[in-house]
C-alpha cells in the first residue's frame, strides 16, 4: 500500500475508534486541560496513536497536534512531512453535535500538498491531492481497502455546483469576532443578502471545497494543523487559501505554528 493510501486507511481507522468513545453512553469524555486551556479528551490521544503507529511506516516524519514538541531547528530540514490534527474539532465533540474531524495532510516545501478529512459521525471522507483533484465518499467502513484508486472511482468529484443557492459564507459555530463580522457586511454590499452557516471545526473548509459555500473568512487564532489538510483539498478543487489580502498564499511548517488570519475563496 503506498504512504497516501496508508494515511487514509489510518484515519478512518482513527475516526472509527473515536466514534466508539463518542457514542459510548458511560463516557463522560474525560476532559483535561493543555497549556493553553483547550480541552483534551482521551478521544484524541487515541486518535494520535494510531495515526502515528500507521504512519511512522513511511519515510516521513510526524507534527501532530498531539504528539511531542519538535524544535523549529530539526523541522525546518524538513522537506515533506506528515501534519496531523488526531480529533480537529474538540469543543464540538465535548458538545455532542458531530461537528468533528480527524486531519491529515502532506506538506511539501511549506504547501499541502495531500490532504485527509474523515468525519467520523458520518463517515464522510475528503481526500484531495494538488494537481490531481479532490473527491468525496460517504459510508466509507475501515473494512474496506481504501485506496485512492477506488476513491477517485467511487467518490464524487468535487467541486459540486449548485447555481441555484445563494452566495454562502461559512464561519465557524464556536469563534467569532468583529472582524468577520466588517467582512460579511462588505461582503453583503457585493452580493446583496447572503447565506451565512456556522459549521465546526475543518468542515467550514471543506465546504468551500465542495462548493456548498462561496467563502470562509478566518480572522481567529488556528494552528497550523487545523488547517492543512482541508487547505490542500480546497486547493485540490480549484480554490484558494489565501491571507485576508485574497492573494498571498497561507504557508506551512513555520517556526510559529499559529496561523496568520486567512480566507478561504
Amino acid at each position: 500500500m503506498d504512504e497516501i493510501s496508508v494515511a487514509i486507511h489510518a484515519a478512518i481507522q482513527a475516526g472509527e475508534e473515536i466514534l466508539k468513545i463518542y457514542n459510548d453512553p458511560e463516557q463522560d469524555f474525560s476532559v483535561e486541560r493543555k497549556a493553553d486551556n483547550s480541552p483534551l479528551t482521551i478521544a484524541d490521544k487515541l486518535s494520535h496513536t494510531i495515526i502515528e503507529a500507521a504512519l511512522l511506516k513511511t519515510p516521513y516524519p510526524i507534527l501532530s497536534e498531539e504528539g511531542k514538541a519538535i524544535d523549529y531547528k530539526e523541522r525546518k530540514q524538513w522537506q515533506k512531512f506528515w501534519l496531523v490534527d488526531p480529533l480537529d474539532g474538540t469543543k464540538e465533540f465535548i458538545k455532542r453535535n458531530g461537528e468533528f474531524t480527524v486531519n491529515i495532510a502532506l506538506v511539501e516545501s511549506g504547501d499541502p500538498v495531500v490532504g485527509i478529512i474523515f468525519v467520523p459521525v458520518t463517515k464522510t471522507l475528503y481526500f484531495g491531492e494538488v494537481g490531481q483533484g479532490a473527491w468525496k465518499l460517504d459510508a466509507v467502513s475501515i473494512v474496506e481497502d481504501w485506496i485512492i484508486e477506488r476513491i477517485k472511482q467511487n467518490g464524487i468529484r468535487l467541486p459540486e455546483v449548485d447555481a441555484g443557492r445563494k452566495f454562502t459564507a461559512v464561519g465557524s459555530r464556536s469563534h467569532s469576532n468583529e472582524e468577520t463580522v466588517v467582512y460579511i457586511k462588505k461582503l453583503e454590499e457585493e452580493f446583496g443578502k447572503i447565506e451565512i452557516i456556522s459549521k465546526g471545526s475543518s468542515l467550514k473548509i471543506c465546504m468551500v471545497a465542495e462548493g456548498s459555500a462561496d467563502v470562509y473568512p478566518r480572522f481567529g487564532p488556528t494552528m497550523e494543523w487545523d488547517t492543512a489538510a482541508g487547505h490542500a483539498i480546497a486547493v485540490a478543487a480549484g480554490k484558494n487559501v489565501t491571507l485576508a489580502d485574497h492573494k498571498t498564499p497561507l504557508k506551512y511548517n513555520k517556526e510559529d505554528l499559529l496561523n496568520p488570519f486567512f480566507i478561504v475563496h
